[in-house]
């Protein structure tokens, strides 16, 4: 279960960059345009083999037919995926920064100015009057207890679905 806090400790910022950046891909969507939906149409060629049934003239009318059709359908897939994508991981994100603001004592302010701050070690010794070896037994206190409330979200995630 540590490599699972460890790994989010350390990818925290990143997630924090991707889930703005899917925010903004979200809040300015527009999908693929005429132009590309009917390039891809008119130079699409199938893999395998191939016997023609139609004439040019009938895949031109059939492109002109459909590409409308496929194109809104094409976009609303894709921003259902990115929409998904987005939850899932503003949803991740959000039960970390709660899980941290749940931490003992001075705990929730070092883990917040350490991770969500990316504050160095060194400022953060500074600002709390605290060794580094002080901070690294606070780190590991605080990965503990993450520990132990994890585990709980999931023993109640599993409950419920069970249910």
């Amino acid at each position: 279960m540590s490599e699972r806090i460890e790994e989010m400790l350390r990818e925290y910022p990143s997630k924090k960059r991707y889930l703005k950046c899917l925010e903004n891909q979200l809040r300015n969507f527009y999908g693929i345009s005429d132009t590309e939906m009917i390039d891809a149409m008119c130079f699409y060629q199938p893999e395998g083999e191939r016997v023609q049934t139609s004439a040019v003239a009938n895949k031109t009318a059939s492109i002109a037919l459909s590409y409308r059709e496929k194109m809104e359908e094409i976009n609303q897939d894709w921003y259902r995926h990115l929409r998904k994508q987005y939850e899932v991981l503003r949803e991740e994100v959000r039960l970390f920064e709660s899980a941290l603001d749940s931490l003992s004592g001075r705990l929730p302010d070092i883990m917040r100015d350490m991770v969500v701050n990316d504050y160095t070690w060194d400022y953060i010794c500074n600002h709390y009057h605290i060794s580094r070896t002080t901070l690294g037994k606070y780190r590991r206190k605080a990965i503990q207890e993450l520990e132990v409330l994890y585990e709980k979200q999931d023993v109640e995630m599993i409950d419920y679905l069970l249910s």
